[in-house]
């Protein structure tokens, strides 16, 4: 597993080999390496989850210096389950208020594009012929609602991406085995995904789990995306590294994905 330990710090991070072979700066940060305490520890970049705010901007400031980013770079969105798509051209100055999206594209060197996860899926896209990028948050309402095929269709059409230019990425999320849906929510994946949904919906002793994994790469698939790495871990399985909402019972924090061109 490619994980990148900061020795200043301990901050850990998870980053994907056909993004490191292409140049992309990225990474999905791990728990450790923080300063939050009790059920944020340590590395919690969420600012709504109850963690006081000095610890969670000195988590950022920790994040962003381990890709040696500056953190006026920044450009993050206030994530609501959707598919809309921004685009971050510029830093979000401080004092300007977050945009409600859940995939963000650029094609700005000097724009980091930042997102919090704690279960969700983190999609990075990068087009390496177009120097373009994007990076999705998916929960089970974006992946039904097509938040990553949302940003494709946004870099096709701003900055001329091909899918088959574009490298795709599925980092750690929840997996299939603790990911227990209800029947309101397989009905909508049944509709979104038509005669593919049976290979995503696994039912057992009256449970149904989603495969939020597979649902994800078949979006991309279906798109035309052709090379796909999937990181293959999941958070609720392994809570000493990452936030798991639905392991940690909703009170725990938020990691950061952060992608960069380069």
């Amino acid at each position: 597993m490619p994980v990148t330990e900061i020795p200043t710090t301990g901050v850990r991070y998870f980053h994907f080999e056909s993004l490191d072979a292409a140049g992309l700066v990225h990474a999905v940060f791990m728990r450790q390496g923080g300063v939050s305490e009790g059920p944020w520890t340590s590395l919690n970049v969420g600012s709504t989850v109850g963690d006081n705010p000095y610890n969670v901007l000195e988590n950022k400031r920790r994040s962003f210096a381990a890709l040696d980013r500056d953190p006026e770079s920044l450009f993050d969105v206030w994530q609501v389950h959707g598919r809309a798509v921004v685009r971050g051209e510029a830093p979000r100055p401080p004092h300007v208020p977050h945009r409600r999206a859940d995939a963000i594209i650029t094609r700005t060197p000097g724009v980091t594009l930042f997102m919090r996860f704690a279960d969700c899926v983190p999609i990075f896209l990068y087009d390496p012929v177009r120097k373009a990028a994007g990076l999705v948050h998916a929960g089970w309402r974006g992946t039904v609602q097509d938040a990553s095929g949302a940003a494709l269709e946004a870099m096709l059409e701003h900055y001329g991406s091909r899918p088959e230019d574009i490298l795709a990425a599925i980092g750690p999320s929840i997996g299939p085995d603790h990911y227990e849906v209800g029947p309101e929510v397989a009905e909508q994946v049944q509709q979104a995904f038509g005669e593919h949904a049976a290979a995503l919906l696994c039912g057992e002793n009256g449970r149904t789990h989603l495969d939020l994994w597979q649902a994800n790469r078949l979006r991309l698939e279906q798109h035309g995306v052709r090379h796909i790495e999937l990181a293959g871990i999941c958070t609720a399985c392994n809570t000493a590294d990452w936030f798991s909402h639905r392991a940690e019972a909703g009170r725990t924090g938020r990691f950061g994905a952060l992608l960069a061109l380069p």
